[in-house]
């Protein structure tokens, strides 16, 4: 009878585990995870998120949901899918890589927090009101990236010092403007011309190198920007095929084979953007939050590629590099 009743026990006791499995599932906080791009070329970089969010105590599974969406760079599909992710009550919404996210997460939602990481600045363009008081629901990362530009042609004009014609290649946005500006402004200080070329699929990026050969450009500054990252392996080849002498906004760029890169550390914004996330899990409010911004970046030279372009990179170029990948 004992043992029959003990049997009896341990069935209800099983039957009642599902239910209390589902029961702390629904209660889990949900994240909402909005990108421009495609996950497959920034797996580093969800990883590095995840990292950031259990160095606050969540673990995607354990106490936290987290529901990705990817626009696969069509940009028109984000304010679609940051209404898809408030229709699903996230607690809040990450927008990591790019300025259009957070701008589609804000438009869709006032009470939502938002946590963003971006290249540019977010007062210009009104994603929050000054960097230590954000204000409203959102706040996030910001590495400036964009007003790099000019930086990035210094070093490639110290790499070939009789080049004058430049080319930027990049994806039109709110911060294209003030990028362009800024690499125009390097180019005048330089005594330089820079060409402005415009790509939005994988297709424009093939035609935007027939162009270069097309105007004679000597050497080629690519912008920050989810398009370029999700095909970094593209431009490495394209590069390379056309013998053009490129510049990168991060390491991801050199590490796939491009020939330098300058910029901040994209895995270290995505870890941030993660702890953000957390601290905004645990209750406080973005708000209060001021904007993080990046203050290390570093200078990449991929040697191998230079030396199949046939460049010599000068012992004093190699010694202001971070890293040489050779």
């Amino acid at each position: 009878m004992s043992t029959r009743r003990e049997f009896i026990t341990l069935l209800g006791g099983a039957a009642a585990w599902p239910v209390a499995a589902r029961a702390q599932q629904a209660s889990m906080p949900v994240l909402g995870f909005l990108y421009a791009g495609s996950p497959e070329p920034i797996a580093h970089l969800v990883a590095a998120f995840r990292a950031g969010l259990s160095e606050v105590g969540y673990v995607e599974g354990r106490n936290v949901s987290i529901e990705f969406r990817w626009a696969h760079n069509q940009s028109d599909r984000l304010p679609d899918l940051a209404s898809d992710l408030i229709t699903r009550r996230v607690a809040a919404i990450v927008a990591p890589g790019s300025l259009l996210g957070p701008i589609a997460a804000k438009a869709a939602t006032t009470s939502i927090p938002i946590v963003f990481s971006m290249g540019g600045d977010p007062v210009e363009v009104g994603l929050v009101s000054s960097f230590n008081r954000p204000g409203a629901n959102v706040t996030g990362i910001s590495s400036m990236n964009v007003d790099l530009g000019s930086k990035r042609l210094g070093l490639l004009h110290e790499l070939l010092p009789t080049a004058r014609r430049f080319a930027l290649l990049a994806n039109v946005s709110p911060f294209t403007n003030p990028l362009v500006r800024d690499v125009q402004a390097g180019a005048s200080t330089l005594g330089a011309e820079v060409e402005i070329i415009y790509a939005a699929t994988n297709g424009d990026i093939d035609t935007a190198f027939a162009v270069t050969r097309q105007k004679q450009i000597d050497a080629l500054v690519i912008a920050p920007g989810p398009l370029f990252n999700n095909n970094r392996v593209q431009l490495a080849i394209l590069a390379a095929r056309y013998a053009m002498p490129t510049i990168y906004s991060s390491r991801e760029f050199t590490e796939a084979g491009g020939l330098m890169s300058y910029g901040p550390r994209i895995t270290e914004e995505f870890r941030q953007a993660g702890i953000y996330a957390g601290r905004v899990l645990k209750g406080e409010k973005p708000a209060d939050m001021p904007v993080m911004r990046s203050t290390k970046f570093e200078f990449v030279i991929n040697l191998k590629t230079a030396k199949a372009l046939g460049l010599e990179v000068t012992p004093a170029l190699l010694a202001r590099a971070d890293e040489v990948i050779e």
